[in-house]
């Protein structure tokens, strides 16, 4: 065979053009990118991918101290200008010291929206309670999402991890698998809606210092223990079945 045998034909279509793989390749890198994707399936979850996927220890401080600097700004003031104003300055902050640092701004930039939002809202409104608002229907939408993604028997974290495996939609036609992966999807939903039970009523009530610190507590700390049983609950089931193929040997 020639060298001019082996080029690919320019008339033939390069795998890379089909929009329906760009797009594949595409969700895949963003499921890498979510919390869940800093472990991959079946592999021992560490100390470290936890902080990973919680934005390390400066993600952990830029996400908390905003929260924390409401909290206390109100609970000294009751005054809502303050109070929203301070998370907004703290949020431009780690922007401008990202930037200085050539580091990643993105989620700081996320961030600063959020609360800019959050912020625009109290103030237009008068009421520092709706604060809170962008966060509750954020968790709100999040609780639809996970149950209409059961209820069509397409649990969300079942998507999530076959985009991570390439197993694409293998795990469907998998009994343990499947029932795994909708169980992790109620606990997703479990913590959406116990997030709402419990900062519903106070927003409702005006509980603003509450509703502040429950969130804080209801926020990064949940959602990270949640996230670490949802890699131990994924793992039971594909390290399970790896260790099995390879109990069986090349020649079965």
């Amino acid at each position: 065979m020639s060298a001019s045998d082996e080029r690919p034909d320019p008339a033939d279509p390069s795998p890379l053009d089909d929009p329906r793989v760009s797009l594949a390749a595409q969700l895949q890198a963003a499921a890498r990118r979510a919390g869940i994707g800093q472990v991959a399936p079946g592999e021992v979850p560490t100390a470290a991918a936890l902080l990973t996927a919680i934005g390390g220890v400066r993600g952990l401080v830029e996400s908390i101290v905003p929260g924390l600097g409401f909290v206390v700004v109100y609970t000294i003031t009751r005054d809502v200008v303050p109070s929203v104003l301070i998370p907004l300055v703290l949020a431009v902050a780690f922007v401008v010291a990202r930037a200085v640092q050539r580091g990643p701004v993105a989620q700081a930039l996320a961030g600063v929206f959020g609360i800019a939002l959050s912020a625009g809202i109290a103030l237009l409104s008068g009421r520092a309670e709706n604060n809170f608002v962008p966060g509750l229907l954020i968790n709100a939408a999040s609780l639809a999402a996970m149950l209409v993604s059961i209820a069509v028997r397409w649990p969300l974290i079942g998507i999530v991890v076959g985009l991570l495996t390439n197993d694409g939609t293998g795990w469907r036609a998998d009994r343990a698998k499947r029932r795994v992966l909708v169980l992790a999807t109620w606990l997703w939903a479990g913590l959406f809606a116990a997030r709402l039970a419990v900062q519903a009523p106070l927003w409702l009530a005006g509980d603003v210092a509450l509703l502040g610190t429950l969130k804080l507590v209801m926020g990064v700390p949940l959602y990270a223990g949640l996230l670490w049983v949802t890699w131990l609950l994924v793992r039971t089931v594909y390290s399970g079945r790896e260790a099995a193929d390879d109990a069986r040997g090349p020649s079965d």
